[in-house]
């Protein structure tokens, strides 16, 4: 198991890139599955998750050939479904949760898929009822196997139909859109989530030949083809690189440029940094952080403490909140952080109090986040990454505090950031892989 030997106290000094989008990333992958024709995907981050999805590709006899350092070609016309119920397909798709997005386009172009119970982050329940359930309106039915632990959808045919989510899931929502585009007649999704991922879903798709209205809204419209096409299609940026990049610049009183940051699918990101004190420079598609000796949380205009939660597009990302947690640790002023979501996303804040943060964890999901206005540095500590966010928050909090921080289970942090150690390094940072 890798360890991050992490030196900190480093100021950060350049410019960086963000990766790929990889919840984008998942979704158009999966959705190559919807056609026998050649598709060609850009910017595709080199990652754990991501790696793992396209080998499950290629075992399932899909032609994928790399293109350029983060180009692919993948070709679906042969599909192998038998690999579906080898032990193989069991254990690869169980240490993925994006594995349950195969679900929708395997149903959808030949009538039945077998998954496991989908693997992924340790941060709580996750849910697959919405996948299933929408699923089963289209005409699918369900099974579960115990002696396998199999999933077992299968249909005669897919009709087109009226949905309601009962949450707004990004993944549920992608899932029933790569199903629904080759039902018959006509599916209408309503409270589908709407984030930037899920419109590049849709804009690829409708370049394949689908029928889609009402992109970037809760209520999708969708008329099934009989066929679709090939297609060329280039990630986003991905938005969590971008909001970690602000937060070690801010932490660790760096300037930094993130360069082709995709300023205009940030939604809320932005706004959300500023009401802790980081005012950013925006110059085009680039975002400049300067360097800041202080930044000061906001209040509410009645006095009372700024809350910082999640919520649905276009509220602020869940994905984003273990950053701000730590990002605020240095702020002056004190901020409650709410992490509505999932149960067990903030039990990473022990280690920050041991570094000498002053956090109060209320419950499961609310910690309130006392800021040390820099009058206080964090001391470097070993620590456990739980998860890919919490992982990449704890690497701030080391980068910026004095002496030597270890963090282990670093693959959980491989997981969503393609080679961040060398990266930041490029930058300043000195975190050394052992």
């Amino acid at each position: 198991m890798a360890i991050f030997e992490v030196e900190g106290g480093k100021k950060l000094a350049g410019s960086i890139v963000p990766q790929g989008a990889k919840n984008e990333a998942l979704q158009v992958i999966s959705a190559v599955l919807l056609t026998e024709d050649l598709i060609t995907i850009h910017n595709i981050p080199d990652i754990t998750d991501v790696n793992l999805l396209i080998e499950l590709l290629k075992n399932l006899n899909v032609e994928v050939t790399k293109c350029g350092d983060n180009s692919y070609t993948f070709c679906a016309k042969n599909v192998d479904q038998a690999f579906l119920m080898s032990e193989d397909f069991f254990r690869q798709s169980g240490k993925l949760r994006g594995s349950i997005m195969l679900a929708g386009p395997l149903l959808a172009r030949f009538k039945n898929t077998y998954f496991p119970k989908p693997g992924g982050d340790k941060i709580g329940r996750r849910r697959v009822d919405t996948h299933i359930i929408g699923l089963q309106k289209l005409g699918a039915s369900f099974s579960y196997e115990q002696e396998s632990g199999y999933f077992l959808l299968k249909a005669k045919e897919l009709k087109g139909t009226e949905i309601l989510l009962d949450e707004p899931s990004v993944t549920g929502t992608a899932n029933l859109i790569m199903a629904a585009v080759l039902a018959e007649g006509v599916t209408t999704i309503y409270n589908a989530a709407c984030e930037p991922y899920v419109q590049q879903l849709c804009r690829m798709l409708i370049t394949m030949g689908a029928q889609i209205e009402g992109v970037g809204s809760n209520r999708l419209t969708i008329s099934g083809v009989k066929k679709l096409i090939g297609t060329t299609h280039t990630l986003l940026a991905d938005m969590i690189e971008v909001g970690s990049f602000i937060g070690m610049a801010a932490i660790t009183q760096s300037s930094i440029t993130i360069k082709n940051a995709g300023v205009a699918n940030l939604g809320i990101i932005p706004e959300k940094f500023s009401q802790i004190g980081i005012n950013l420079e925006i110059i085009g598609d680039d975002i400049h952080v300067p360097a800041l000796d202080k930044y000061e949380i906001q209040k509410f205009f009645d006095g009372g403490v700024l809350t910082i939660y999640d919520h649905p597009w276009p509220g602020f990302t869940p994905d984003l909140l273990s950053i701000m947690l730590v990002t605020a640790i240095q702020a002056s002023g004190s901020v409650l952080i709410h992490q509505k979501m999932f149960e067990s996303r903030l039990f990473f804040v022990d280690k920050l109090i041991e570094m000498g943060a002053q956090i109060i964890l209320c419950d499961p999901h609310r910690a309130v986040v006392i800021g040390l206005d820099r009058k206080i540095n964090l001391r470097g500590i070993t620590m456990t990454s739980p998860d890919i966010r919490a992982g990449i928050a704890l690497l701030m909090a080391a980068m910026s505090a004095e002496g030597i921080s270890t963090i282990q289970n670093i693959e959980q942090i491989d997981r969503g950031y393609q080679f961040i150690d060398k990266r930041l390094n490029a930058l300043g940072a000195s975190i050394k892989r052992k």
